[in-house]
This record gives C-alpha cells, sequence and structure tokens, in this order.
C-alpha cells in the first residue's frame, strides 16, 4: 500500500525568495506497507513546476499500490510525487532486505559533508545581521534577485567577512545585470552564481563572458536536461523533488559529472526526511546544499545531526 499525507512544518522565521515568501514548508510525506516492511519518503510539492499538494497527491493515489522502482521511473515524470515515492520504495527495499540504502546501490558508506546556511533575500541591514549571526559557518548562500542586490552582497561581506559565499539569484536577474554584478561577485569572494537568468530565457549566458562558475538550477532537473546545459552551465544543481527520487538522481549524477559539470546538491526546505537520501547524493559534490531542516522550528523524530563537520547521515530509524 502507498499512501500520501500532506504535512506542514512551520519555519524559525521568514523565508523569501525572488519569487515570494513562506512562514512554513509544505510536504508530502509517502508511506510504502508491503510484505512485512515499511518505507517513507518526502517532498516539496513546488509552483514553479506546475505542482501543488492537491497534484501531487493525486499522482500519488493513482499509482498502483504494489508498484516496483524500477516501474515507478516511467508511471510518473520527474518531479516531487515520483521523488517521495522513489524515496519510500528504497527505504522499504532497504528495511526488507535488512540493508542501508547505499549498501543494496553499490555506494561506499557516507560521511558528513559540510553544507551551506541559506539567507534569505531582505533588505541590504538585515541580510548584514543575518550574515554576521551566522558569520561562523563555513558557507553562506545569499538569495538574491531583486533591487539593490549590490548592496545586499557588500552587507553579507560585511557581516561575514571571512566565510564562503554562494549566490541564488533564483532566475532574478537580466543579461545586463549579471554582466555588471559579476565584477563585484568576484571581488567579494563569491564562489558560484546559481540560476541567474530565467530557465526559459538563458541561452544569453552561451552568449556573455561568465567569469565565476554558473550553476542550473531550474534549468536542470534530470538527465533529459543535460543536453540544453552545454555552453551556458559549468555547474549543476541536482534537488531530488527536481529529479524525480534518488534513481534518476544518481544516474544524472553520473551523466552529469561524465560532461564535466561540477555538481551542487541541493533541496526544497523540508524536514530531515526529505534531506537523507540527499546526503548519500552529496558525497564528493563541489558544493552541498541541504540546510532544510535547520530553517525549520520543528523537524522529524531521529533528525539529522548537524554539526561543524556539516550534515551526517541518516540512522535507520530515520530513512534508509
Amino acid at each position: 500500500m502507498i499512501v500520501g499525507v500532506a504535512e506542514a512544518f512551520p519555519l524559525k522565521e521568514v523565508f523569501t525568495i525572488s519569487r515570494g515568501s513562506r512562514t512554513e514548508s509544505k510536504v508530502v510525506s509517502v508511506s510504502v506497507s508491503r510484505d512485512g516492511a515499511f518505507g517513507r519518503g518526502e517532498c516539496v510539492p513546488y509552483a514553479r513546476y506546475g505542482e501543488s499538494m492537491e497534484s501531487v497527491l493525486k499522482q500519488i493515489e493513482d499509482l498502483p499500490p504494489r508498484i516496483t522502482r524500477i516501474d515507478l521511473q516511467t508511471a510518473l515524470p520527474p518531479g516531487a510525487a515520483r521523488n517521495a515515492v522513489d524515496c519510500a520504495l528504497w527505504d522499504w527495499e532497504a528495511k526488507k532486505a535488512g540493508k542501508r540504502v547505499w549498501e543494496l546501490a553499490g555506494l561506499p558508506a557516507p560521511a558528513p559533508v559540510i553544507t551551506a546556511y541559506t539567507l534569505s533575500l531582505d533588505t541590504p541591514a538585515k541580510m548584514e545581521q543575518q550574515a554576521a549571526k551566522h558569520a561562523a559557518r563555513p558557507l553562506l548562500k545569499i538569495k538574491l534577485g531583486g533591487e539593490d542586490d549590490m548592496a545586499r552582497l557588500e552587507a553579507v561581506r560585511k557581516g561575514a567577512p571571512d566565510t564562503r559565499i554562494i549566490v541564488d539569484a533564483n532566475e532574478g536577474w537580466t543579461p545586463e545585470l549579471y554582466t555588471t554584478l559579476a565584477p563585484a561577485l568576484i571581488r567579494l569572494g563569491v564562489e558560484v552564481v546559481e540560476q541567474p537568468l530565467p530557465a526559459s530565457a538563458d541561452d544569453m549566458l552561451a552568449e556573455i563572458e561568465r567569469p565565476l562558475p554558473v550553476c542550473a538550477d531550474e534549468s536542470c532537473h534530470d538527465r533529459q536536461s543535460l543536453p540544453a546545459l552545454k555552453g551556458k552551465y559549468d555547474m549543476a544543481n541536482i534537488k531530488l523533488d527536481k529529479t524525480g527520487g534518488l534513481t534518476e538522481a544518481l544516474a544524472l549524477k553520473d551523466a552529469a559529472l561524465a560532461e564535466g559539470y561540477a555538481l551542487m546538491i541541493g533541496c526544497m526546505v523540508g524536514t530531515s526526511l526529505a534531506m537523507a537520501p540527499a546526503t548519500l547524493l552529496a558525497q564528493g559534490a563541489q558544493i552541498v546544499d541541504l540546510d532544510g531542516p535547520l530553517l525549520l522550528a520543528r523537524d522529524r523524530t531521529a533528525p539529522l545531526r548537524y554539526d561543524e563537520r556539516g550534515v551526517y547521515p541518516p540512522t535507520a530509524e530515520l530513512w534508509g
């Protein structure tokens, strides 16, 4: 039996990107129960990709109750619904076999990985305060994509003078604005800029100078996305909610590496259950951005562990 349930987890603070703000994380959790074993997964439906809580729950509800993980790859398109079911089936398979998921997938045992911590879009003064509060963290991800982005960048660097920084414009810039800001990004020590232009208008990235690495997020979903990235991006951000689960994410990771892309492993704002499969994917990635649970006011039972070494792999009680 496969069951999807809508849940909401309050955030510690309002979280804002160029497309809007939220005060809670709305997720769909999936459970798979069959043959004496039980598995779980989680996804975050995303309106940017035409998803809603209702549409994702309907996709899950319509699945055959005993569908296999392999058949799932063609039964549903890449996206949130397939992600939650795929990860729940991986968890079920591990519980059924009495092994960890990485053993089933033929992967080395995962280790802790340093993760970025995201500062949401705000006024320069408030972003400086956020940066100062989290200046001890090794890597900050800065949400941009509005007016005064230059002032925001200067403020964040003032608040966290020694921290590594990456920025995410969430499709909020124009080619002219990116070209104008690029020298300042380099001066301020920004390492990567994520999705500066809308996915529907990113061809200009092949025509303008890219003085620092540009990472595809909204432009990269699954392996079918890779050909369109050529000449425009240097890095691919792999998220389980975009690939439609760990199965396709692992395949995309291999394909992207074979094409010469650097990797970022990212997330939506979800709980530790959503991040757990991504910790396997994150091994060896150049940048890891799995901070979703750190933004929540409450999390799952047996949550992921975070400390100065980063985010740790999940216990079997949580997932996998």
